[in-house]
């Protein structure tokens, strides 16, 4: 611990000077580096992929390029799990599933809306439906 401090307080360029000094000058640094970003809005209308992308690029301080490669890894992850049948969750915001309807025999069945009338009822093909539920945090936030 004291060799560790000793090599901190030794030399910092060509002028020695103390471990307080140093830590400041470090925290100096880091406060003047990170610059505030704007305030987010509501929009009156929906958002373009574009908007979203650079309002992302402007708060967290990446580049459009890598945050487009983030959705576009995100997505990635999202067709791999919910292929195997698995829940794919957004941290504090939603939970994605697939539900997987079986295909339906066509025929005659009763008519709902007349009693006593049959009706032809379409086959229908196997499908997948997407479901999409918010989580606890997206709720809080509306």
């Amino acid at each position: 611990m004291r060799a560790a401090r000793y090599k901190l307080a030794t030399f910092c360029g060509k002028e020695r000077i103390s471990l307080e000094k140093h830590m400041a000058k470090k925290t100096a640094k880091k406060s003047a580096a990170a610059p505030k970003p704007p305030k987010i809005s509501a929009s009156s209308k929906p958002r373009t992929k574009g908007e979203i992308y650079s309002t992302i690029a402007d708060h967290i301080g990446l580049s459009r390029k890598q945050v487009a490669l983030m959705f576009d890894t995100m997505g990635r992850i999202m067709a791999a799990d919910l292929g195997k049948g698995t829940d794919f969750n957004v941290p504090g915001l939603m939970r994605v599933r697939v539900i997987k309807k079986p295909a339906t025999k066509g025929g005659m069945r009763p008519n709902p809306f007349k009693p006593g009338e049959m009706m032809e009822v379409k086959p229908k093909p196997a499908r997948n439906v997407i479901k999409v539920r918010p989580l606890k945090g997206l709720k809080s936030m509306v």
